[in-house]
């Protein structure tokens, strides 16, 4: 374990030197990331503001939602995203196999190759959108609360993950995974909004085969103190469930590869 953390400590130091090359990039970045976010949340306004509640929820509740996205956001471009989506070329060329000759497990190694530090500007705008939401509703979370939805955070992030761990997976079946990753993309956008305001097919699409309600809005419930026992177990059982698949389909994937020496 203190192994694989020195190989994390080690990739998030050369993420930070590689990136701090680059100051402007960084700034511009991390601004145009700010306004993506204050942009998004046009949409929520027009829904909600100065509305009756939509199923319960509010302009200030569903602002909670939205907070728990842009953090998400930024975990899935910022941890996520740089390290998993180079896997595709990797697999193309058939330079895995530099990858899969190193004495770590691969699934961790290709997880953690590069990571885009900017991106946490997007969490400093999730605080913000945290600060305006409990400010409308005139009262702050409770210490269980915050407990609790950190929790189900660790939750949301293990099922992004595992999800993307399945897309990266399809390329060792497919040549390009480019309309399949701006699918999920596209997809993942639905997250911003409470999953209870979907109705019909997309209600069970978005709680069982893609989860977004327990990558927000049960993370959100929890921060508001609203969330069940019951729902937050299993949303950790769902997300362990998901994790276990993913890892076996990877497994099952990197059986299946061919190196460049084949």
């Amino acid at each position: 374990m203190l192994r694989y953390l020195r190989l994390l400590a080690l990739g998030l130091r050369i993420s930070v030197t590689v990136g701090m090359q680059y100051r402007w990039n960084f700034v511009i970045d991390g601004v145009v990331s700010i306004l993506w976010t204050g942009l998004g949340l046009i949409p929520l306004t027009i829904a909600f503001h100065a509305r009756p509640a939509i199923h319960g929820w509010t302009f200030a509740t569903a602002l909670v939602v939205v907070g728990w996205f842009s953090l998400l956001k930024g975990i899935l471009d910022g941890a996520i995203n740089p390290s998993l989506l180079t896997v595709v070329d990797q697999i193309r060329q058939g330079t895995l196999d530099f990858v899969l000759l190193k004495p770590a497990d691969a699934q961790f190694l290709v997880s953690t190759a590069r990571f885009e530090p900017w991106k946490a500007l997007d969490g400093l705008a999730a605080i913000g959108i945290f600060v305006w939401a409990f400010r409308l509703l005139g009262r702050a979370p409770g210490a269980l609360d915050v407990l609790g939805s950190l929790a189900l955070l660790a939750c949301a992030t293990l099922v992004l993950y595992s999800i993307w761990i399945l897309v990266i997976a399809a390329a060792f079946w497919v040549v390009r995974l480019d309309n399949l990753a701006y699918l999920f993309s596209s997809v993942f956008d639905f997250a911003r909004w409470p999953v209870s305001v979907f109705r019909g097919v997309l209600a069970i699409v978005f709680t069982f085969v893609i989860p977004l309600g327990i990558m927000t809005t049960y993370p959100a419930e929890a921060l508001l103190g609203t969330l069940s026992l019951r729902t937050a177990l299993l949303s950790t059982v769902g997300a362990l469930g998901f994790a276990l698949i993913s890892r076996a389909v990877w497994s099952r994937a990197i059986g299946r590869y061919t190196s460049a020496s084949s």
